[in-house]
């Protein structure tokens, strides 16, 4: 917690502009008054929200894969320490389903009674994986009509998303041999999710026909704004842009063989001459169906900023074609060494956790660490509220009007770049 200095003046309008003034009376954040204007190099601002944790596995001492063992008072407790919110990622095995059900009716019942207030909502990865790629094994299933009404009814209860691949229904899929004709179509599964209020995440996508990855996103797009939703946010969102898809490029380069070669591919890339309109000849069938759905406002795409799930380069260009305000930074982080039963472990010169098949599992960096790196790039300060924020907070809590105010959570942010949570 902090207070800023008073004669800083200066805060970011949730739309992306900078105004003032801002003062903060009676521990809340107050705009008294709104003049728009440029932000000075070096100056001190006020933001009326907190970064955003949209897709986490870990944080502080508590993992996040088993929802029997998640002491939500010290996620809780965590999150305030860091000055965010955090949406715990959950995995869930088929024979635990009830008992997840029970666990959301009880997370409700904390946030009803003004408890978790750093943490909004629960999301779900899996389980319905095409590619499960660093998802557990044991949490990749094909929910029945039955299961998926379940998983649907906790969606007033705070799941605000469940991470699922549009082509999870296709030949090419590894759940392929599970389905049966009694089970639903990925119409059916669209429509009554986003009815209830959960978000489909799209990703990990099969590898093996990227046109028919592409198709599906199209599908679940069109099911999703034809559905009665309840909620005025963005209907779908993804899981990691350029991650676990099927791609024309090489977007990470991790070993120092791939480093070696890294500058003289991404000059074959020719990252400026990328655009919307080729965006598929360029990067591939299913990352431009997701951008350009992004680009139009119809996903919330999020994009992991640690340098090593996607290249700091090919992130950057990505930012400049979909727009920041379409898009949500996500760390994939967890902060414990252990993921569903699984002991990590980390490679010379890595920040990732690695499964022990060398399979990628999880990031470690913090949001700040992250914040600072998309700021190295070159990015404006009020499009990194965008990415960390903003975007966040109109796609999952569009009650929120970040332009009424009073408010009771913000961030300071100095002339030094330090952030410093105001709660």
């Amino acid at each position: 917690m902090s207070d800023f200095t008073p004669s800083s003046k200066a805060w970011i309008d949730p739309a992306g502009s900078f105004g003032a003034f801002a003062e903060r009376r009676d521990g809340l954040i107050n705009i008294d008054k709104y003049e728009a204007r440029k932000l000075g190099a070096d100056e001190p601002y006020l933001v009326p929200s907190l970064p955003v944790e949209v897709h986490c596995h870990g944080l502080g001492t508590v993992d996040f894969s088993n929802f029997a063992e998640i002491d939500l008072y010290a996620v809780d407790r965590h999150a305030a320490s860091e000055g965010l919110l955090c949406i715990p990622t959950l995995y869930l095995r088929q024979e635990r389903l009830d008992g997840f059900v029970a666990f959301m009716r009880e997370f409700a019942a904390l946030k009803a009674d003004g408890k978790l207030p750093f943490v909004p909502a629960i999301a779900l990865e899996g389980p319905l994986v095409a590619s499960f790629g660093g998802t557990p094994a044991s949490s990749v299933w094909a929910p029945s009509k039955e299961e998926w009404e379940k998983l649907a009814g906790c969606g007033p209860l705070g799941l605000v998303y469940i991470m699922l691949s549009p082509d999870a229904l296709q030949s090419s899929s590894y759940l392929a041999a599970q389905f049966t004709p009694e089970h639903p179509s990925l119409e059916w599964i669209v429509t009554r999710l986003v009815e209830s209020g959960v978000r489909p995440a799209l990703g990990h996508f099969a590898k093996e026909n990227p046109q028919l990855g592409a198709d599906c996103i199209e599908e679940v797009l069109a099911a999703a704004a034809a559905a009665d939703c309840p909620h005025s946010g963005v209907r779908v969102v993804t899981d990691h842009l350029f991650n676990e898809m099927p791609l024309l490029i090489k977007h990470a380069f991790r070993t120092s063989r791939a480093r070696a070669n890294r500058d003289q591919l991404l000059a074959a890339y020719d990252l400026p001459s990328w655009n919307l309109a080729d965006l598929h000849e360029q990067v591939g069938p299913v990352p431009a169906a997701i951008m350009r759905g992004a680009h139009q406002g119809r996903i919330a795409a999020c994009l992991n900023f640690d340098g090593e799930h996607v290249d700091f380069a090919i992130a950057k260009r990505a930012i400049e074609i979909v727009g920041p305000s379409n898009m949500m930074l996500m760390t994939d982080r967890s902060d414990v060494a252990r993921l569903a039963g699984q002991d990590l472990h980390q490679e010379p010169g890595s920040d990732l956790w690695y499964q022990e098949q060398g399979v990628v599992a999880a990031g470690t960096q913090p949001i700040d660490q992250q914040i600072e790196n998309v700021r190295a790039l070159g990015i404006p300060e009020a499009d990194i509220w965008h990415l960390v924020s903003f975007t966040a907070y109109r796609t999952f809590f569009p009650e929120l009007d970040l332009n009424a105010g009073p408010f009771d959570k913000g961030c300071f942010v100095d002339a030094k770049r330090q952030r410093f949570a105001l709660i």
